[in-house]
């Protein structure tokens, strides 16, 4: 069951949702408003022990840029 973040275009509320159906039954959950936008998100995994993400610092758990640094 994925995950999707939305913003609402009527009040600009920042949200995520766990989607069961179609993507038609979302609404804002501080307007109610069913005016929302599906934003792009970044994947990410766990392999093993390492931490995989698509972004440029799979970790941003701390400032080192190196994951075996902080232990993510």
């Amino acid at each position: 069951m994925p995950i999707y973040e939305f913003v609402c275009e009527d009040c600009g509320e920042s949200f995520e949702e766990l989607v069961l159906g179609s993507l038609n039954d979302v609404e804002c959950p501080r307007c109610k408003s069913k005016r929302v936008k599906k934003l792009m998100s970044a994947c990410a995994f766990k392999s093993g022990a390492k931490f995989v993400g698509s972004g440029s610092s799979a970790c941003s758990g701390c400032s080192g840029g190196n994951c075996s640094s902080c232990g993510n």
